[in-house]
């Protein structure tokens, strides 16, 4: 038996779940399309606790959404979590955001193409067959006509995640299929969490930092005039 707490912070859906191998038995979330994460993310942690009549002390492990993603969202998540394993002596487990997100669609042809944006028309995206198993690498790029156009040829392409709205207008091969009102979620997060509970794949507390997958960007503030 496994009791895991699940955060997502690396879109703007701040997420929290429990679970308990790999079931889910309660969870917070809110995805107002503002970054809440900082607001949002402890009272929900706390929030289930309470509705579970769970300690943390009584959790197996706690499991974190390690990017790509929002730099920001990401360090609150992982420092959220970092401080529950310090704190209570749990071991760390990191899910990948993208390979969470393709468990939001169950398909049983073409691939399974999750992005996440990353301003203006560059997106992180990886590919994944129907088994979820990543058959190319997660990546930053800037999508344009010819952008997945060997998937495409091949058959059905699922895209989803808020990196997918933006390339509708781009990407109109008749195999395109953009599926809505999906991002990451906690929920997703605890099957994936359990599975790595299982095999004893943790992270090293002390030394864990989060995917970014390319540098953070500091947008310089406007003078005023």
């Amino acid at each position: 038996m496994a009791t895991i707490l699940n955060i997502e912070t690396a879109t703007k859906n701040c997420s929290v779940s429990l679970a308990k191998d790999g079931v889910v038995l309660a969870i917070r979330e809110l995805n107002d399309g503002n970054y809440s994460h900082a607001e949002k993310l402890h009272p929900f942690i706390q929030e289930i606790l309470d509705e579970t009549k769970i300690k943390t002390s009584e959790l197996d492990a706690v499991a974190v959404s390690k990017g790509p993603g929002s730099y920001t969202g990401l360090r609150i998540g992982v420092s959220a979590a970092k401080g529950l394993c310090f704190a209570f002596d749990k071991p760390l487990i990191s899910i990948e955001t993208l390979t969470s997100l393709s468990h939001a669609i169950s398909v049983e042809e073409g691939v399974i193409i999750p992005m996440l944006d990353a301003r203006r028309m560059e997106v992180y995206s990886a590919v994944y067959n129907p088994n979820y198993e990543q058959v190319r690498e997660i990546k930053a790029e800037i999508i344009d006509e010819d952008s997945f156009k060997k998937e495409l040829e091949k058959g059905k392409v699922y895209f989803l995640g808020d990196g997918a709205e933006k390339c509708k207008e781009i990407l109109t091969n008749e195999n395109a299929n953009f599926i809505e009102a999906k991002f990451p979620s906690a929920k997703e997060m605890a099957v994936l969490s359990y599975e790595k509970f299982k095999k004893n794949d943790i992270e090293d507390v002390a030394y864990f930092e989060p995917f970014y997958l390319k540098d953070f960007v500091v947008t310089p503030q406007k003078k005023k005039v």
